[in-house]
This record gives structure tokens, sequence and C-alpha cells, in this order.
């Protein structure tokens, strides 16, 4: 398939890299239009209130590559409206597919999906009628830390985010044909720590989940900082949510069926 890869960590991220790789050792064609700059929990937003500016470079994954300073949905957006190869004749963006990813971190439970910015930039694949997957790798919290700070993965995470990776682009030959055409449909993928050849797919819903104080007290100042907080879970015994699936070891994959609720 010919891909449009994005994410929201930005061009710089070693999980983009994985991926790009993965998906182009599977036999995919891959263009690439990622934030300049980590635009993490930024959602569906849009750029309204500045210009954004866009630039192909070189960023040795390759393959055609492009740079947004702006969100993730900018990246599409503009992506397919300006930047990538257009059908013969048309002005259509020669594109079969949307991915995103790999996240920094799960996007599992509807407190992170909604915020997420990977998840977003698949949403606005589908938006344009495009079959679209979001891709996202469990991390503890002093792993994702380390990595904010010195960009270094371990050899054990290098493993699994190969392992991750090459799951992705086997399940993007998968579930991205069989998904029709301005279907509204995205699938959500988390990969568990570590993450095997073996690690089982799992179909699931989104855990229903409360997420309270994500800010702190007011400062001084009057001013509260974004800090990560417990969820409380509170689904039903009997369903299979993504967030017990990555915590048994299992690939999550969450259809979110953006038609379900006119169904």
């Amino acid at each position: 398939m010919r891909l449009l890869v994005t994410n929201d960590d930005g061009i710089d991220s070693p999980f983009l890299h994985a991926l790009v790789r993965a998906l182009q050792a599977a036999g995919h064609e891959t263009l690439v239009v990622a934030p300049l700059h980590e635009q993490s929990w930024t959602g569906a937003a849009k750029s309204r209130h500045r210009p954004v500016a866009s630039a192909e470079g070189d960023h040795g994954l390759g393959c055609p590559t492009w740079t947004v300073d702006g969100t993730p949905s900018d990246c599409v957006n503009i992506g397919l409206a300006y930047l990538l190869p257009r059908r013969l004749g048309t002005d259509v963006a020669d594109i079969e597919g949307v991915v995103s990813g790999i996240n920094l971190g799960l996007n599992t439970t509807l407190g992170f999906i909604l915020a997420s910015g990977t998840v977003s930039a698949a949403w606005e694949g589908a938006l344009h009628g495009l079959p679209a997957m979001a891709c996202s790798q469990d991390l503890d919290e002093v792993t994702f830390q380390q990595i904010k700070e010195d960009g270094v993965l371990t050899p054990a995470l290098s493993e699994t985010l190969a392992t991750s990776a090459a799951h992705a682009a086997a399940l993007a030959g998968e579930l991205l044909p069989r998904t029709p055409q301005a279907s509204f449909i995205v699938h959500n993928l988390n990969f568990p720590t570590p993450c095997t050849p073996d690690s089982r797919l799992v179909q699931t819903v989104p855990a229903r989940v409360r997420v309270p104080r994500l800010f702190s007290p007011a400062a001084d100042d009057g001013t509260h900082r974004f800090v990560f907080s417990d969820v409380e879970d509170l689904s039903p015994d009997d369903l299979v949510t993504d967030k017990s699936a990555v915590a048994a070891g299992c690939i999550s994959h969450t259809i979110l069926d953006y038609t379900a609720l006119g169904a």
C-alpha cells in the first residue's frame, strides 16, 4: 500500500523511524508528513490562529518526507491537500491509507484516546475517506522520562519496539485493505512491553475511566501545571478493554467506528 505516515512525537522520534522502516520492509510505500516538534495531547486541534510552515527535507527515512510546524491533524490535512503526489489527472492525493505512530506511551481508554494526537492524526485521515490506523507502545514512567531526556533506548526496548513495528506493518497490510473508503473507522493498536513475535492480538473496547486532577494546584503565580494522574477504571467486568488487554501482555485492537452512534 502507499501510506501517509505521521505521529505526534515529532519527526525525530525513534518510534516513528522504527515504524517507517518496518512498513518499508513489509513492502509498503511510505510518505511521511510529521510535526516539526512534539505535539502530544493536542487531540484533533488545528492551528487556526497562526500560519503553519511546511518543508520537505531528508530526515533519514529513505522516502519523501515533510515536516509541518503544527499539530498532527495539520500534518495530515496539509499533506493530503498540498504536499503528496496527486492521482493521475486529479487533484486527489495518491494515498491508500494513513498510519500514525508509534506513540511513546499507550493510547488506551476513553480519557486518553480523545486527547491523543496520534489517534487524531489517524482520524484526520478517516475524515478524508481513507482507511486509518493509530499505533502506540506501552512504556513505564521511568522509561518514558528517560527517552524524553536523552532519547536513548535500552536494548530490551529497542527489541520490543522493532517487534511492535513489525506487527504494525503486518496489521496495516491486513486491516487497511479491508476497511472501506469513507467508512470513518480508525484502527487503534496498543502494543505491550515486552512485545514478542507471539504476542496475541485481542479485539477490545476502550476502557471507561475517570481521569481527575490532571493539573497541579495553583502555584503562587496562579498557574497550574499538567501532571499525570491515576485513572479510575469504571469498566464493567465483562468488557474486554484495551487497558486490560495490554496489561495482560496482548496487543489491543480497538475499532473506533465513528458511524456507530448513527446506527
